[in-house]
């Protein structure tokens, strides 16, 4: 097993980005040959009702982590909440869940939507640039 930090940990749901602000997280690979990770989401009691809720539909739950650095694209897990732990100020949320392998399309949203913004040439490579480092929030994969 391989065990990473994650920085940031968002939930898709339709089109929309829930961000979910963490104290703390952990993904592990479970390299059972199934492509299985374990998400594990330290956070704020306030996402409790979200994430039961969630826990209660059979359909999977779509994330996306940033792994090790902010500046990494982030990676789309389809997942299920396996338990939610409370503590005192805190939750404790671990997921279970398959990447999704398809490629990530997160250059392309983005590229896409600056060219319906306008944007060209020698502007378009500098704002791509820009919210390249940004990581403006995209879903990014539209079947995921």
């Amino acid at each position: 097993m391989k065990t990473f930090k994650i920085v940031s940990l968002q939930v898709i749901d339709n089109e929309n980005i829930i961000d979910i602000v963490l104290e703390d997280g952990l993904i592990i690979n479970k390299e059972d040959g199934k492509m299985t990770w374990l998400i594990e989401a330290y956070t704020d009691k306030k996402y409790y009702d979200f994430f039961r809720t969630a826990q209660q539909m059979t359909n999977d739950l779509k994330v996306q982590v940033i792994i090790t650095n902010e500046a990494n694209d982030p990676a789309p897990f389809r997942t299920h909440i396996r338990c939610i732990k409370l503590f005192e100020k805190n939750m404790s949320v671990l997921l279970e869940g398959h990447l999704n392998v398809k490629r990530n399309e997160y250059a392309e949203l983005l590229l896409n939507e600056l060219v319906q913004e306008g944007f060209a040439g020698d502007n378009l490579i500098a704002e791509f640039k820009n919210r390249m480092r940004k990581k403006t929030k995209y879903p990014v994969s539209k079947n995921n």
